[in-house]
């Protein structure tokens, strides 16, 4: 059955949410070019889904457009700092707001996620782990607006993840997450800003490393 024929009928978002997902995912790493006619063939659909799905892609800024088509986007340093420039103050605002609209079931939820990612013994995890305890922190917050923000800022950072390989760094990640839920249980917004200003700021910069130590 091809991807056309899933719940039969066409869905130029479902073929849009594949190629992203995949995108986000790896599959498709900083440099690579994007054809139409190649992707139509991956994923077993006509030029003209995969057409709109680039396009949508290059509004997002995860892709742009090249000689030969669509590729990539390979960030530089300077583009990174100017995502977390956004996203600092949002994510900080966000925790702040946690702290004073939070509710028992919020505190729960990121008492679990915290918990499941300090017993994850595959690295592997991590990341989505990570990535589940800042969307619920955001939803704690009960803005709209600075959730998905949000999470287009984090579309654009996903496919830059520094290497939190080593012990010590994943030790750091689950500690400077525990001081922010320690900040919002206690109902301390200042605390939950500077808890979390002080991870972004540390991840901001192992991204930027990373980055350099990439690409050059």
């Amino acid at each position: 059955m091809g991807a056309e024929d899933i719940g039969g009928e066409s869905s130029p978002d479902m073929h849009y949410r594949r190629v992203k997902s995949d995108l986000l995912g790896g599959r498709f790493p900083p440099g690579t070019v994007l054809l139409e006619t190649a992707l139509g063939k991956i994923y077993g659909v006509s030029r003209t889904p995969m057409r709109e799905a680039l396009a949508r892609l290059a509004q997002d800024r995860l892709i742009e457009r090249s000689a030969r088509g669509f590729v990539v986007r390979k960030r530089s340093p300077e583009e990174i700092l100017a995502i977390y420039e956004a996203r600092i103050p949002l994510e900080t605002t966000a925790a702040a707001l946690a702290a004073e609209r939070r509710g028992s079931v919020d505190l729960e939820r990121l008492e679990h996620l915290l918990e499941a990612r300090r017993a994850a013994q595959d690295p592997a995890t991590h990341s989505a782990l990570n990535e589940q305890f800042h969307r619920a922190l955001r939803a704690a917050a009960r803005s709209e607006v600075i959730a998905s923000t949000l999470d287009r800022l984090d579309d654009l950072l996903t496919v830059y993840r520094p290497n939190r390989s080593s012990t010590a760094m994943v030790d750091r990640t689950v500690e400077e997450h525990e001081a922010v839920l320690d900040a919002v249980r206690a109902g301390n917004s200042q605390l939950a800003t500077a808890a979390m200003s002080a991870h972004l700021t540390r991840m901001r910069d192992l991204r930027v490393a990373s980055l350099v130590r990439r690409f050059g």
